[in-house]
């Protein structure tokens, strides 16, 4: 497949990126980089600001056809990166991590190939979305009017994935990546005295009962697949020797590879909850954050890909278990047919949100030609 793009200014543009990370909801000045570095390539098109500081890059065919929406992520981690590189990042405590900067580099190549080869029909659509990372910005894209412009027929996206030869194509049908929420359960009791515990209410009991109840749910429940929860943060009263505590505090992460497992384990975290706040007399209160539905494969999309990285040489593997890890690509694929796939990043480089981590700039050519394989099949 003979493509062109300039290398040199890609890599440049990446570590650019690298250099001055913004998180989630933040991604200002990321969005005005890459508005710069695409208008050079004479989209159609942009459509800023959506979802808050996304764009959507449009390139219109000749002829009527389906719209085809490739995404990647504009923000990073609040990481405080180790690496000592010239373009390590210049924000303390901000630091692309996941490698977010070398997804918005392909995509960015791929624009200058499209500029190039532009579709005979349809449109091809390519997105860079922000707050990845939270779980928020799919939705909010989703959400916003400015969509109702560029409504995709199929949809795409990679990850690139530590841990698997440089180049490969990791792939499989069904779920991909894992569902995931955070939970929050605040316990509302009556501080007291702590020689008179007798005259206040505590929470410590129930606190200590729904951490123990909710690590071992999974394991209690008739679930269909993988399921897990993650206590992550504990807090009870305040460090005060003479007081009883009136107030306690349980997050926990739950994940699943399926929704119907995700939206059981749910409705059974929340009835543990309301359980040993009545039987302690607590008042309660329960949140979610970090809400992210499973990526769910499209067996089309996922063969499609498959077709394309033989024809790019790439190697392809197939994964028999979901990736544990969530991303919020899934809104999009519980909408419309399409498929995430990962790009291997090497078997030896750091694992993704290690603050050593940097995104090998040597696969930036296989992530572009595996994204224009499938570009051409559909749209050309």
């Amino acid at each position: 497949m003979d493509i062109y793009y300039d290398k040199d200014k890609l890599v440049a543009l990446r570590r650019k990126l690298h250099q001055y990370p913004e998180l989630s909801g933040q991604e200002y000045h990321t969005a005005e980089m890459i508005r710069e570095y695409i208008s050079r390539h004479q989209p159609d098109r942009i459509i800023g600001d959506l979802g808050g500081t996304g764009l959507a890059v449009v390139y219109e065919g000749k002829q009527e056809g389906p719209t085809v929406l490739f995404r990647c992520d504009l923000d990073a981690l609040p990481i405080e990166e180790v690496n000592a590189f010239a373009y390590r990042s210049q924000y303390p405590g901000a630091a692309h991590k996941c490698g977010h900067d070398g997804h918005m580099t392909i995509m960015s190549g791929l624009s200058q190939v499209i500029s190039n080869n532009r579709p005979e029909r349809g449109r091809v659509v390519l997105l860079y979305q922000p707050s990845e990372e939270n779980g928020q910005g799919a939705v909010k894209v989703l959400e916003d009017d400015q969509f109702e412009q560029i409504r995709p027929d199929r949809v795409f996206a990679l990850h690139n994935l530590p841990g698997y030869p440089p180049g490969s194509v990791i792939l499989r049908k069904g779920t991909f990546a894992a569902a995931s929420k955070g939970m929050i359960n605040k316990l509302h009791g009556k501080t007291a005295h702590a020689g008179e515990p007798e005259n206040g209410r505590t929470p410590a009991l129930a606190m200590a009962r729904i951490v123990e109840e909710l690590t071992h749910m999974p394991g209690n429940l008739s679930l269909n697949d993988y399921a897990l929860i993650t206590v992550i943060h504990a807090r009870l009263g305040e460090i005060a020797f003479g007081t009883t505590p009136g107030y306690a505090e349980v997050m926990a992460t739950l994940r699943t590879y399926s929704n119907a497992d995700m939206e059981k384990l749910t409705r059974q975290s929340i009835a543990t909850v309301e359980r040993h706040a009545h039987d302690h007399g607590l008042g309660k209160e329960v949140s979610w954050t970090e809400e992210f539905p499973a990526t769910v494969n499209d067996s089309e999309s996922v063969d499609l890909i498959h077709r394309v990285a033989e024809e790019t040489g790439n190697q392809t593997i197939f994964i028999d278990e979901p990736l544990r890890w969530s991303e919020d690509f899934s809104n999009f694929t519980l909408k419309y047919p399409g498929a995430l796939f990962g790009l291997g990043s090497g078997e030896n480089t750091p694992q993704l949100h290690n603050p050593d981590y940097d995104f090998p700039e040597e696969i930036l050519d296989q992530g572009i030609r595996v994204f224009y394989g499938i570009y051409q099949h559909l749209l050309k």
